[in-house]
């Protein structure tokens, strides 16, 4: 078996035309646009990266977005005393802060700070219990990305055995909540593993649907996949190539070849759940201007 190949750009380039529709209609109606703030606190060039290409990819469909930069030491207090501006700021409909901070700030009391109305990212504990509740406001764009890829490719979810590799609060445990609800899009058997898991290729033996998200390159072998699973690899490392001009590739948590062997279909690192990932996070910006007017 040759699994196919799911193309994570195509169905997030879906997903932002949809998201620009929706934006135009929402600036015909009101008469302003959706906005987001990213605030990023350092130098950090992967986040100095990413956070820009939020910023870009905003103005891509019709939003405003807007960059704050903080230094590396600032204090607690300046910034909670940005995020409360943001809170109170009616231009401003998202805000994320971009994380990893670093060490000296408190990641858990900064996302508290936002207004959960505001939490695009969907991290807020009231946003986390929503999500459980099966009342979902926001949900942190990587899980949402990879359901709307399971509807996409027509992956049956709904009876399906799903197992979790990684229990993080941005992917693994949102997911979990999204899978577990009911509807066509989810109520699946949902099993997490992680590092206290006894016999992790057992459990992923099982899944018809199997999600990775360790970070930790090749650790989900081909003989760990069954066959005719649905492989999604979150996964997403920077490991040394120097065949690369960056002197690096991204290397996903599954062995791409010998998983495409034996599973139905898989995402590839990279061109799968990364590119979706910010384009769930635009549709979550409108979501949230959305409500803002209601």
């Amino acid at each position: 078996m040759t699994a196919r190949k799911i193309n994570g750009k195509a169905i997030a380039q879906k997903v932002r035309i949809e998201v620009a529709d929706g934006v135009a209609e929402f600036k015909a109606q009101e008469s302003f646009a959706p906005g987001i703030t990213v605030v990023l606190v350092g130098d950090d060039p992967a986040s100095y990266v990413y956070v820009r290409n939020k910023e870009r990819a905003a103005a891509e469909v019709g939003m405003e977005g807007t960059v704050i930069q903080l230094p590396a030491n600032a204090s607690k207090d300046q910034l909670l005393q940005t995020i409360g501006e943001l809170n109170a700021d009616i231009t401003t409909h998202g805000i994320l802060v971009q994380i990893p901070l670093p060490d000296h700030l408190d990641e858990d009391e900064i996302v508290r700070a936002i207004d959960p109305r505001k939490d695009v990212d969907g991290l807020h504990p009231e946003n986390v219990g929503l999500l459980f509740s099966g009342q979902t406001r926001f949900a942190p764009a990587t899980p949402s990305g990879i359901q709307r890829i399971l509807v996409e490719e027509g992956v049956q979810v709904s009876g399906a055995n799903v197992v979790i590799v990684g229990r993080s609060n941005l992917v693994g445990k949102p997911l979990a909540g999204l899978l577990l609800g009911r509807g066509s899009n989810a109520n699946a058997t949902v099993t997490i593993c992680h590092t206290g898991t006894r016999d992790l290729a057992a459990e992923t033996r099982r899944a018809d649907i199997l999600v990775t998200a360790t970070g930790i390159p090749g650790s989900i072998r081909g003989e760990m996949v069954k066959t005719g699973a649905v492989v999604i690899d979150v996964g997403t490392t920077r490991v040394d190539d120097a065949s690369k001009k960056s002197g690096y590739r991204l290397a996903g948590d599954v062995v791409f070849d010998e998983a495409a062997e034996v599973a139905a279909a898989i995402t590839p690192v990279p061109g799968g759940v990364g590119p979706m990932t910010i384009a769930m996070l635009l549709s979550n910006v409108l979501q949230a201007a959305e409500l803002s007017v209601r």
